[in-house]
């Protein structure tokens, strides 16, 4: 490799990408593509990096199997920072064992922890904390340590172990300052400011405030009778009920977990269920069969006792009920949660990360885009999809990903 290529690659270590590209610039020779790639990469011109990585690789052939796979890793980097999750992960795989294999150890590790970087993005947690605990970061550059520790701290706040994710990203900090590259300590910077942002609304005996995620945690390791409108499920400290699947019953259990210790008439609790202003004797015979699923549903938690005016909650265990409530509600949340990292989705990433239809997410994006919520770039199959955060508010709890219990 020569003086050139060197100083460049260093440069690109470094966080320096225009002073690689003033090195490599009018080169177009293999190794010049891909450190070009790299850094055009870096200064977020990823449609001209991305063309000339695939330049670079085949520039490189079949015969150099080592330059032409880390132009894959690269590729897959820059297609996970576009949020297109349709790359091919066993590429990506095949791009590290041969890495492997040639002793590039560093390489290896940074597509290691893209595989991982992936399977949180999509909700995989179990997988992606196998694939961690099976790397060894304290012999790796400042980078990749703290990419390492921003994976740690990601699947931490992903489970609600929020101490454990204070702690990796305190790490992830050291490291980010050692490596002297700025948009690493951007990013960690943005990951410490999730832990302080409200997360979750709570609600109980007519009274709300927010929470942020460590109080979100410390409230579901109380014996509280939890109405869990995040997930979607109702818990007590020992067991969990899920009702994600029954829309009609988590609606009747809200709603009689907002009134505690009061009770909520019958006409209030079909309107909450079924959406009718008038109700008529259909619909009180329908209450009575949904509250009768309810009550065996949460027959070893809590009963749902019938009182003059309609229904009231009483748990058989806990002193206490509350609703743990998004901070902000939308018909279209999840897709929201996802396109409030700041980055530019396709409809197909997000039908991947979400477990829907693609078809599903665009009619989601359509309300969304109606009312001004998202914004859609570029057209056909170069169309994306994006917003900014919303201000004040953590949309963690919205992602596909178990919390404790679940």
């Amino acid at each position: 490799m020569d003086s050139l290529i060197t100083a460049a690659a260093r440069a690109l270590a470094a966080g320096d990408p225009l002073g690689a590209l003033k090195r490599v610039a009018l080169r177009d020779d293999a190794p010049a593509l891909a450190l070009r790639g790299i850094a055009m990469a870096q200064l977020g011109d990823l449609a001209r990096a991305k063309g000339l990585l695939r330049s670079a690789a085949r520039a490189f052939g079949a015969k150099e199997a080592l330059g032409r796979a880390r132009c894959i890793v690269a590729e897959a980097e820059i297609a996970l920072v576009s949020r297109d999750l349709g790359w091919s992960a066993k590429a990506l795989a095949a791009a590290r064992a041969t890495l492997e294999a040639h002793g590039d150890r560093v390489n290896a590790a940074h597509a290691r922890y893209l595989e991982i970087r992936r399977l949180i993005l999509i909700g995989r947690i179990d997988e992606a904390e196998g694939m961690a605990a099976a790397l060894d970061p304290a012999p790796f550059p400042a980078a990749l340590r703290t990419a390492h520790e921003l994976a740690v701290a990601a699947m931490a706040i992903r489970r609600l172990r929020i101490k454990e994710a204070r702690a990796a990203l305190v790490r992830a900090g050291l490291a980010a300052r050692e490596a002297r590259i700025p948009a690493l300590s951007a990013e960690v910077d943005s990951a410490l400011a999730v832990l302080h942002t409200a997360a979750a609304r709570l609600i109980t005996s007519g009274e709300e405030r927010l929470l942020l995620l460590d109080e979100v945690e410390a409230l579901l390791a109380t014996k509280a009778f939890i109405v869990d409108a995040c997930r979607h499920v109702v818990r007590d400290g020992r067991e969990v009920v899920s009702l994600a699947t029954r829309p009609v019953l988590f609606a009747l259990a809200r709603a009689l977990g907002e009134a505690w210790p009061g009770d909520v008439s019958r006409d209030a609790l079909i309107a909450r269920a079924f959406g009718s202003k008038h109700a008529d004797e259909s619909h009180r015979a329908r209450l009575r069969v949904e509250i009768g699923r309810l009550r065996r549903m949460l027959r070893s938690m809590a009963d749902v006792r019938a009182t003059k005016q309609g229904f009231a909650l009483v748990p058989s265990r806990a002193r206490e009920v509350v609703v743990l409530a998004r901070p902000v509600e939308d018909e279209h949340a999840a897709v929201l949660a996802f396109l409030a990292d700041g980055e530019s989705w396709s409809t197909s990433a997000l039908a991947l990360a979400l477990g829907t239809s693609q078809r599903t997410v665009q009619r989601a994006l359509d309300a969304l885009a109606a009312t001004g919520k998202v914004q859609p770039f570029g057209r056909g199959r170069a169309r994306r999809w994006a917003t900014p955060p919303v201000p004040g508010f953590t949309t963690i709890l919205l992602l596909p990903a178990p919390l404790p219990g679940d």
